[in-house]
């Protein structure tokens, strides 16, 4: 007797992503679920809920981890297939990046437990701790750790932007889990996630097959100047901390990602001046930069020129530079076997694709260290993310996750 067909509940899926969108929501519009903040916990206390009422295998891990665990049939290699992201979100979010792939995988265990179909190997759907980075550095610290990049200890170890130590914060929301970081060890992860960028909805595409991803140099730049009156130093005599941070900037923009257009990406996202008053000179920019290539040899490059004209603008302008790494990962190719069923799956059901490099980190470049690992993209209206008009049409949505359902059902019948 054939098994029964397993079909994607659309409507709880998009449900779902409504209700968790939900949670957090700011004022003017938007939501705040900022990592181990009481309204990441009431996210993370939802999708348990759901996870426990699909019959899912809850556990969570010492950095927070969350994973539901749809059992298999047995027997041989029980390591599961892996779906995940994250739920965590930057300040004044959309409703998706993220939380798309989690709940999509949560859909995929409702379309066998629906059919009342047991898996060949388990299914874990993931969420993974702080994807984002905004209060507590590196970003995407869950996956970091869970894929063993990162000790656990310096990560509970790690102080927030708000003077918190991630640790602690862990436990008061009550998700610091008793499993070590690793224990449930993937057989392959899937990640499913709006693009977050503007090449599919401008090619009039439906889905990418995301085949590496770029290279991430966070860095955090201090510049140390002389305070003085705006109005009485002549320019020839001024240690100008907040010139020397424009100078940067504007450095980075002109020369290190003009040297490879289109491939190496410069920005600064964050800029602090002290003491920030009209007419006095600033004596202090704090400022970040992040930089971005799908090249690693291109990466240190840009790194190498930032570094030399940091050293020449100190002993122009006479002010003292300090630099501190925040993150540092080189870019990812991943799984071709993975990449080639995507796209398979694509074709299978009539979706127009193309294979591409995502601009953004996510958790799959983590997992993919100690696992076969893919990614799919869905289109964004107008590449607009972490922002509150970020938008993917339902339709697409629920595309994308066939698309998802598709490859675990054939992926798993070939295993």
């Amino acid at each position: 007797m054939p098994e029964p067909t397993l079909a994607l509940d659309a409507a709880r899926l998009l449900a779902d992503i409504r209700a968790l969108g939900a949670v957090g929501a700011d004022p003017g519009g938007g939501r705040t679920r900022i990592a181990l903040s009481d309204a990441d916990q009431a996210g993370r206390d939802l999708l348990v809920r759901w996870m426990r009422e699909l019959g899912l295998q809850v556990h969570i891990d010492r950095i927070g981890n969350v994973f539901g665990i749809l059992p298999g049939s047995g027997g041989g290699d029980a390591r599961p297939l892996m779906i995940g992201s994250h739920i965590d979100t930057v300040r004044h979010a959309g409703a998706l990046d993220g939380c798309y792939g989690v709940l999509a995988g949560l859909a995929v265990a409702r379309a066998y437990r629906s059919a009342g179909r047991t898996p060949r190997r388990p299914i874990a759907v993931a969420a993974f701790t702080n994807e984002e980075g905004v209060r507590y550095q590196p970003d995407m610290m869950g996956s970091l750790v869970f894929a063993g990049g990162l000790s656990l200890d310096a990560a509970l170890a790690t102080v927030g932007t708000d003077g918190t130590r991630l640790g602690e914060e862990l436990a008061r929301i009550g998700y610091a889990g008793d499993l070590a970081p690793g224990a449930i060890a993937p057989h392959a992860y899937l990640e499913l996630h709006i693009e977050q960028g503007p090449v599919l909805e401008a090619e009039g595409l439906q889905i990418g097959v995301v085949e590496r991803l770029q290279g991430i140099s966070w860095q955090r730049i201090t510049v140390h100047g002389t305070a003085n009156h705006a109005g009485t130093t002549p320019t020839r005599l001024r240690h100008d901390a907040g010139y020397a941070a424009c100078a940067v900037v504007a450095f980075l923009r002109e020369q290190v990602a003009s040297a490879a257009p289109g491939s190496t990406l410069a920005t600064t996202g964050s800029l602090r001046l002290a003491p920030d008053l009209i007419n006095v000179i600033p004596r202090q920019a704090t400022f970040t930069v992040d930089l971005r290539d799908p090249d690693e040899a291109r990466l240190q490059a840009a790194e190498q020129q930032l570094a030399d004209f940091l050293v020449q603008l100190a002993e122009r302008e006479g002010v003292v530079i300090e630099t501190e790494r925040l993150a540092r990962f080189a870019p990812v190719v991943f799984d071709a076997g993975l990449a080639d069923a995507i796209e398979a799956s694509a074709r299978r059901l009539g979706c127009t694709h193309r294979r591409m490099t995502s601009g953004a980190g996510h958790d799959a470049q983590m997992v993919a260290r100690i696992a076969p690992a893919a990614m799919i993209f869905v289109p964004s209206q107008g590449g607009i993310s972490h922002n509150p008009r970020e938008h993917t049409d339902d339709a697409q949505l629920v595309l994308g996750a066939q698309v998802l359902l598709d490859v675990v059902q054939h992926h798993l019948a070939a295993d």
